[in-house]
């Protein structure tokens, strides 16, 4: 999972296997394959990011079992 931060300044937890697509609309919009759209403060490329160390961090850590 990744925090991000939703507009009101909540921080969430979002399950990067949900993320279907990232919008910069010009806010940030996740949309997730349950339908469910969240707008996020952090930019596209930071989502981008996120994930990619996400996914990294889960790649090391299944390598070292």
């Amino acid at each position: 999972m990744i925090e991000v931060t939703k507009l009101n300044g909540t921080k969430i937890l979002v399950n990067v296997d949900l993320i279907e697509t990232v919008e910069s609309t010009p806010d940030t919009i996740l949309c997730l394959t349950t339908g469910r759209k969240i707008i996020v403060k952090e930019s596209r490329q930071e989502v981008n990011n996120l994930v990619k160390s996400y996914r990294k961090d889960i790649s090391v850590n299944i390598s070292n079992i």
